[in-house]
């Protein structure tokens, strides 16, 4: 085994360590803040506010795992939005297809991407920002304010709950579950790690380079249009600005819980705790009536303080 190999899951333990800590802090913060804090319905309100931000989170992680970035979750999450309120106004019978259609979009702007980068060799940061510049323009070419309207069943799933638990955060989980199972058991999951890990190496394995990138756009352009499907069954429209602070919100979990931004190293269980941080941090502050634009400064300081530490300790390593 090598050194690196060693080390990597060293620090993911001091990563998952360093966030379920400062998670508990926030806990023990906000039930010595607010009464309600630690009521069953403020904890399934804050799963339900964290559950598309964790499906971004998710979709994010493993691109970054591939060695890539994707800044173009945020236009899929409004493109796939509209597409849904748009379409569903027009032909409510036809409501489910559509559904299953704006996920095949979702899927196949994230897979274009993924080609895209290994076609050209442009860094994703620049591909993914021109493709959402693309698809922003686009969706405002459509319409500059919300459109459409979507089924009553699709508003009942997205406000309903089984149980305590809210179907959108059941949603999320089964889907943190599922990408969990398919990086730790399945040839492709691990071929994600040895792509970001050194792409060259993985190349020289046997392992499709660009397969695995173009898979990993696709999953996070899919997870993208989940939450752009979710946005517009809350609102019951399609709103043309929806995802504008989602793609930067997307990438603070995955960076909180320890992924590194240079790819090959990261957990879901990480990213998990990193979008329960985010969010519980959140609900601590709306219940201390800290202005929004404020959470944002604190949030930013999360981030830069997360990534200090766990490069900082990297290079010590």
């Amino acid at each position: 085994m090598t050194r690196s190999a060693q080390l990597f899951p060293q620090r993911l333990n001091v990563a998952v360590l360093i966030a379920t800590l400062a998670l508990a802090c926030l806990i023990a913060i906000g039930l010595a803040t607010n009464d309600r804090f630690g009521t069953l319905r403020n904890a399934s309100n804050v799963l339900e506010q964290a559950s598309p931000l964790g499906l971004l989170a998710l979709g994010q992680m493993l691109v970054i795992l591939t060695g890539g970035i994707d800044m173009s979750v945020g236009a899929i999450v409004t493109a796939t939005a509209v597409a849904v309120a748009a379409l569903c106004g027009l032909y409510p019978e036809f409501a489910p297809l559509i559904l299953v259609g704006t996920m095949v979009l979702g899927a196949g702007i994230g897979a274009l991407n993924g080609a895209i980068i290994n076609r050209s060799g442009v860094h994703p940061l620049i591909v993914t920002l021109g493709s959402s510049s693309i698809i922003g323009g686009i969706v405002l070419l459509y319409t500059m304010r919300p459109v459409g309207r979507v089924p009553i069943w699709l508003e009942d799933f997205a406000y309903g709950a089984t149980g305590a638990m809210p179907n959108v955060g059941i949603v999320m989980l089964i889907a943190f579950a599922g990408v969990a199972l398919v990086l730790r058991r399945t040839v492709t999951g691990h071929a994600v790690y040895a792509v970001g890990g050194n792409a060259a190496a993985a190349a020289a394995a046997g392992i499709s380079v660009a397969r695995v990138t173009v898979l990993a756009y696709a999953a996070s352009g899919f997870l993208a249009a989940l939450a752009g499907i979710y946005f517009a069954a809350r609102t019951g429209t399609g709103d043309p600005r929806v995802g504008d602070a989602m793609t930067l919100a997307s990438i603070t979990p995955v960076v909180v819980g320890g992924t590194l931004l240079g790819g090959g190293v990261g957990t879901v269980i990480g990213t998990l705790l990193g979008v329960a941080l985010v969010s519980v941090l959140g609900n601590v502050l709306n219940y201390m009536n800290v202005s929004t634009f404020l959470q944002w400064v604190v949030q930013g300081l999360v981030i830069l303080v997360a990534v200090s530490i766990y490069v900082d300790r990297s290079r010590k390593l």
